[in-house]
């Protein structure tokens, strides 16, 4: 199939942590010299598109313009724009999710705000989770960014966003709405930024439960390369067969 638009994963599939993956850098490199149309997208909140940039730049040997970066701090704020419940939030999250959040036009309000949005935050505490839980009690509507319970780090597994938002949930008693792979919101948002059709579209990732999940969940080709998560010896053991499967980006026929 020739696809006209690519979406793409990056930690696991263009780069494994520090490490660079030249296959994945290449397959970029092929993309831009085609002139295909592609969008990088992650989960990732605590990175601003402009950081990712200068960090594929720097690190990982490829040059992109920002607009090809779409993270899960901008679709919120277009899922927050398109509600139009109103300009005030609060926010649990790095800096690169609130500065995002307050530069699309956003107030921070503790007391009453019309969005609690809960996304990675590293200096979390019991006073921001009581804030939390106080406001959406008081109605205000609660966006969880993105559904990942781990990040992987050099330690181990460590607690992700899904995780403090599992804890804001439970105190609640309210379900939140995931903005993240492999929901539905995210991959509509950048559907429209490519400004293809989905069956156009292949989504490229190394995890099946979040970057392949969100492809077959929502309707979008998908191509598997087990250089990340999902690990090859699982692939036959897979509940929905990935529409593509790689070892290496090396492999993609991008004629075929």
């Amino acid at each position: 199939m020739h696809y006209k638009g690519y979406l793409i994963d990056l930690d696991g599939t263009i780069y494994k942590g520090k490490s660079r993956i030249p296959a994945g850098e290449a397959f970029v490199h092929e993309l831009q010299a085609r002139e295909i149309p592609y969008l990088f997208v992650t989960n990732n909140t605590t990175r601003t598109p402009e950081t990712v940039r200068d960090m594929l730049a720097t690190h990982f040997n490829i040059e992109t313009p920002v607009s090809t970066i779409y993270t899960a701090t901008l679709a919120t704020i277009d899922y927050m724009n398109d509600q139009n419940l109103g300009k005030k939030v609060y926010v649990i999250g790095e800096a690169g999710l609130k500065d995002a959040i307050e530069e699309a036009g956003y107030i921070i309000d503790e007391e009453a705000p019309d969005y609690v949005v809960i996304g990675l935050d590293w200096q979390v505490d019991y006073e921001k989770f009581a804030k939390a839980t106080l406001a959406i009690q008081k109605g205000a509507h609660f966006i969880g960014t993105n559904p990942d319970l781990n990040i992987p780090t050099e330690r181990g597994l460590l607690p992700g966003a899904g995780s403090l938002i599992a804890l804001v949930e439970a105190a609640t008693r309210v379900k939140p709405v995931i903005i993240g792979k492999p929901k539905a919101i995210i991959m509509d948002k950048a559907i429209e930024h490519l400004g293809l059709e989905r069956e156009e579209v292949v989504m490229v990732g190394d995890n099946y439960l979040t970057d392949i999940r969100a492809g077959i969940d929502n309707g979008i080709p998908t191509l598997l390369v087990t250089t990340g998560f999902t690990k090859p010896e699982e692939v036959s053991t897979l509940p929905i067969a990935p529409t593509h499967v790689v070892a290496s980006l090396a492999e993609w026929d991008f004629d075929a």
